[in-house]
This record gives structure tokens, C-alpha cells and sequence, in this order.
């Protein structure tokens, strides 16, 4: 019987410290201050539960709430298949190939902060390249005051960011598939669809769960992108969870925004364990 030493452990306290110190103690403040009302920080009043309950109860929170989950949804209806089709399109085994996953993956290199001012410099009728096509074909100048072009703009942000980081999971699940599936199916005569069916997407499955979870967790709490677009414009049609919530720090509003982070904590949490229950089942009904 193998004699089981738990000193590998000792090698995870630093980072678990480290975590401790810059994800714990933030965390526990945050908690501590929703349930106060807060002039200054040295001057505050034990209210309870009623920010939770305020802002529950708020039409605004569930408005902004229905936004984040549609632009979820719109984001992973889009680019989960869209990065699987162009993983499917990058050969395997070619000399080109670590070039074609570079180029992929140029998006993921440029700054959260930089990208909606680079898709503002490009979208910019007079000096812009996409603005200067947009003419052409009828994007109007005034797009900031129609909800679906700066929907639209949000959306093609995001999908051109963070497609390659679907692309790059799904090709390196693509390359642990042995030549010798391929071979069969090929002895077999299966299409290219029995093929993607059978043997491609079961391979897929589990790094398509974490790409999903992923892009969720980012795509549901997006601010740094969404801001500085259209600022939660026009008429509050891209006011987001996130957007809301840096709109209640702006104004300084401590106590009900420390209840927000929390609530939205919370949301993020709770799926967070139910895509963890979901890689549960597959694990336990892989075969062995």
C-alpha cells in the first residue's frame, strides 16, 4: 500500500496565502460594509438586511439583470459554435499551424482597457476604417442613440476578443484525438457530420463546459468593455449588472453597492457549482 505524504501541500500554502490576502479579506470587508449604511468610513449605521432587500425588490436590479443574461446568452450562442467551426478549420500537423494559433490568438493580447477605445477609433465615421465603410453601406453616423447598433457593436467587441480563447480550448482538445478514430471512421465511410458527432464533440465536451463557464462569468459581469462604449446608453439599454454597480461606487453609494457585489458574488457562485455539478456527471459517466 502506497504510503501517502500530504508535504506536496506545503508547496500550495504561499498561493493559498496569497489568495487568502487578495481574494478573502476584500471579500469579507465587502460583506461587512452591505450591512451598513455609510457616510464615511469611519462613520456608519447597522442597517441590516435592507439593502438586500431594497435592491431585490427594485426593478432596476432585474432590468439590469435581464441585460447581462441576454448579452450572455448572445455571446455564447455565438461564439462557442463559431469557435469550434474555425478549431475545426485549423489543420493538424501542418508547419503552419503554430502561426495560424498566433494569429488567433492576437485579440487576447491587447488590454481589457484598450479595446472599446480601439473599436471607437475604428467605428469613427470621419477617421475610422470601419466608420468609413459603415458609410457605405448605411451604418449611421448617430449610432450611439439606437439601442441595436451600440448592442451591435458590444457584441462584435466581445465576439472578436474573446472567440480565440474558444478557439485555442477546442484545438487543443481536438489534438488529444488519436489518428486511429480518424482511420476507422474513414474504413467506416462516416461524413464529415458523423465524424464531428461521434468522435469530435464527446472529445469536446469537457473543455466545452469550462469555454461556456468561462465566458459566462466574464460576459455576465462585463464592465470594463461596456462603459466606455456607450456609458450604459442610450436610454439605459446597456446598463449591465457591473455598469450599475460602478454607478453606485461612482456616487460614492458604499452600503447598497457592497450589497450588489454581493448579490451579484452570489449569482456567479451559484453557477459557477452548477456547471461543477455538470463536469461531475460527465466525469462519472466517462468511460473507463
Amino acid at each position: 500500500m502506497k504510503d501517502r505524504s500530504n508535504a506536496g501541500w506545503l508547496f500550495v500554502l504561499p498561493a493559498v496565502a496569497l489568495l487568502g490576502l487578495v481574494g478573502l479579506v476584500p471579500l469579507v470587508t465587502v460583506i461587512n460594509y452591505s450591512f451598513f449604511e455609510i457616510f464615511i468610513l469611519d462613520s456608519r449605521f447597522w442597517v441590516g438586511l435592507e439593502w438586500y432587500a431594497e435592491i431585490i425588490g427594485s426593478g432596476r436590479f432585474w432590468a439590469s439583470f435581464e441585460r447581462s443574461a441576454l448579452f450572455s446568452m448572445l455571446i455564447l450562442t455565438i461564439q462557442i459554435p463559431l469557435g469550434i467551426a474555425i478549431a475545426l478549420c485549423i489543420p493538424r500537423n501542418r508547419v503552419w499551424v503554430g502561426l495560424a494559433l498566433a494569429v488567433v490568438a492576437l485579440p487576447l493580447l491587447v488590454p481589457w482597457n484598450m479595446i472599446p477605445s480601439l473599436w471607437l477609433s475604428l467605428l469613427n465615421p470621419e477617421t475610422g476604417l470601419l466608420g468609413r465603410f459603415g458609410a457605405v453601406i448605411g451604418w449611421p453616423a448617430d449610432w450611439k442613440d439606437s439601442i441595436p447598433h451600440t448592442w451591435a457593436v458590444i457584441v462584435i467587441m466581445d465576439v472578436w476578443h474573446w472567440t480565440s480563447l474558444v478557439i485555442i480550448l477546442t484545438y487543443s482538445a481536438l489534438t488529444t484525438i488519436p489518428r486511429s478514430f480518424y482511420q476507422a471512421a474513414a474504413i467506416d465511410g462516416a461524413t464529415p457530420w458523423d465524424v464531428f458527432r461521434f468522435i469530435q464533440l464527446p472529445k469536446l465536451q469537457h473543455v466545452l463546459l469550462m469555454a461556456v463557464l468561462l465566458r459566462f462569468m466574464d460576459s455576465f459581469m462585463i464592465y470594463t468593455e461596456a462603459f466606455p462604449i456607450n456609458a450604459g446608453g442610450p436610454d439605459g439599454a446597456t446598463m449591465f449588472l457591473a455598469v450599475d454597480l460602478g454607478e453606485d461606487i461612482k456616487a460614492f453609494n458604499y452600503g447598497p453597492s457592497a450589497a450588489r457585489s454581493v448579490l451579484y458574488f452570489l449569482i456567479v457562485l451559484m453557477v459557477a457549482w452548477m456547471f461543477t455539478k455538470a463536469q461531475g456527471k460527465l466525469d462519472n459517466g466517462a468511460p473507463t
